[in-house]
């Protein structure tokens, strides 16, 4: 793979995986005896393998030149022209789809939004599938990438930590994480030490759903879709029940902090994960926020008669943390017991507080998306501060150096982006508003694309959207959209950066 990595450019490489990857629900078809799906993916992927070999062949030997600016056109064409390629064996299986909707549909999976046009009883088991793999492979592309590629620039949340300029490397005084070096080397080291766990992990999830009940089809797409955060489900499931549940809860955790699965320094302790901010401030909302919404409940089921009852309340307050953690990993599942809060009191669980879970996203290189935790504690830490300055203008912060740079230029670049992110949301929610959308459904449309929370579509508006009824523009806003939530507006600047294009 480090071989492959280092000769060939990475977009070949990903339309070459991509390609080996059609062989598994051409398997999974030709076993149910669906064999218009098998023939149509056996031969996609027997076209697209020849023709990577063909471009690799062609680009073999060249120089390449692995400026950071070249991984980022990388980076934007695989949530982009990658999906076009995956695309047409959905639209070939399907038959009943335009080609544009095929390509959303692949955008949504690849950037682990999880929104889709289809009704689930429409599609094939296999394309269920290759879905949840299109999903799962885009989660393990930015596990990888982010430390390889985008950590080295100051970007994707790591400019907190460092004291380098944004999109600009790292400093000599930065951690070996951020140590700039070549891409392709440092592609084939993490993917060689990430990929391991990540599939290892997706088959752990995977048999225990089967154990719980799940069924085989249903077990391995909810697998990928919790390791990936990206929310697809084949409408199916839920056999498992809260055991079931139980284990996506604790998987969704790999979303909280990187430091779950790898580690900024040699050995990886529980002390070490308790001492994150970012897993501090995970534990902190999906503690606090669901005793809110628990107690909210409470006193509006106290006041029906017959409605109090320990194993109603714990069944509301269960349904609240399950989902409280899923919107703010942005993967979007939804507790089976999550109405029963609302059915225990009476009262609706309003929308909006599942978009603000998911503008707060997870943990940075990790698969979750919005703003990121770490950006919120180095926001929260320089607020802190300030206030503490009010009462004792001469005191003094401590906590050491990597502390004061936090609250200083850590918490600088994340207002910095946070300004930036709702600048974007401005301006999705104009361009849906000029394709005739209400002002309710472009704020959730642009949360749900901008957040990388399909799911929220559906649960964030008073009424579900319907993404099938939108116009031909508004798929078109909704997938660059997504693009960008994948990416960061912060990244996309870079790489409109004058300077960034002399190195």
């Amino acid at each position: 793979m480090e071989r492959v990595l280092v000769r060939f450019p990475l977009i070949v490489v990903l339309m070459g995986i991509a390609a080996v990857g059609m062989i598994v629900p051409s398997i999974h078809a030709y076993v149910m005896r669906d064999l218009h799906v098998a023939r149509v993916f056996f031969y996609a992927s027997l076209v697209f393998c020849i023709l990577t070999a063909l471009i690799a062949i062609a680009t073999d030997g060249m120089i390449l030149r692995r400026q950071a600016r070249g991984y980022l056109i990388a980076l934007v064409a695989a949530f982009t022209v990658i999906p076009a390629v995956l695309a047409v064996p959905f639209y070939e299986a399907l038959g009943t789809t335009r080609f544009s909707s095929a390509w959303f549909e692949m955008v949504s999976s690849m950037t682990t939004t999880g929104a889709t046009l289809y009704d689930p009883a429409r599609l094939p088991d296999s394309l269920h599938l290759w879905r949840a793999m299109v999903g799962w492979f885009g989660g393990l592309l930015v596990w990888v990438t982010a430390v390889a590629l985008i950590a080295p620039m100051n970007l994707g949340g790591f400019e907190v930590l460092s004291d380098g300029g944004i999109g600009e490397g790292a400093s000599p005084a930065a951690s070996q994480i951020t140590r700039v070096a070549d891409g392709s080397e440092r592609l084939a080291r993490f993917a060689g030490s990430l990929a391991p766990i990540y599939v290892s992990l997706t088959l752990v999830l995977w048999i225990g759903l089967a154990m719980a009940g799940e069924t085989p089809l249903a077990a391995i797409c909810r697998a990928m879709s919790t390791m990936a955060t990206s929310g697809i489900t084949t409408g199916q499931g839920g056999q498992g029940g809260f055991f079931a549940e139980f284990l996506i809860f604790l998987f969704l955790f790999f979303a909280i902090s990187r430091l779950t699965f790898s580690s900024d320094s040699s050995g990886r302790t529980w002390e070490q994960l308790r001492r994150d901010p970012e897993f501090q401030m995970g534990v902190f909302c999906i503690t606090a926020l669901p005793l809110l919404l628990f107690a909210r409940h409470w006193i509006g089921a106290y006041e029906i008669d017959g409605a109090m009852s320990v194993e109603r309340a714990a069944r509301a307050l269960w349904g609240a943390v399950f989902t409280t953690l899923s919107f703010l990993t942005t993967t979007g599942f939804v507790s089976a017991d999550w109405d029963a809060a609302r059915n225990w009191s009476g009262l609706e669980t309003p929308g909006i507080l599942l978009m603000g879970l998911a503008l707060i996203g997870g943990g940075v290189a990790t698969t979750a998306g919005g703003v990121k935790l770490l950006r919120i504690y180095a926001l929260y830490k320089h607020g802190v501060r300030e206030m503490e300055k009010l009462v004792h203008p001469t005191s003094v912060g401590g906590a050491g150096t990597a502390a004061r740079r936090m609250r200083r230029k850590g918490a600088y670049v994340a207002w910095v982006f946070f300004m930036l992110f709702a600048v974007s949301v401005a301006v999705m929610m104009l361009a849906f508003a000029l394709t005739g959308i209400k002002f309710e459904q472009a704020t959730v449309l642009t949360i749900a694309a901008l957040s990388t929370t399909g799911p929220l579509v559906t649960l964030g508006a008073g009424d579900p959207i319907a993404m099938a009824t939108l116009t031909g523009t508004a798929k078109t806003i909704f997938a660059f959209a997504m693009v960008l939530g994948r990416l960061e507006t912060l990244a996309l600047i870079a790489l409109l950066n004058p300077d960034f294009w002399r190195h």
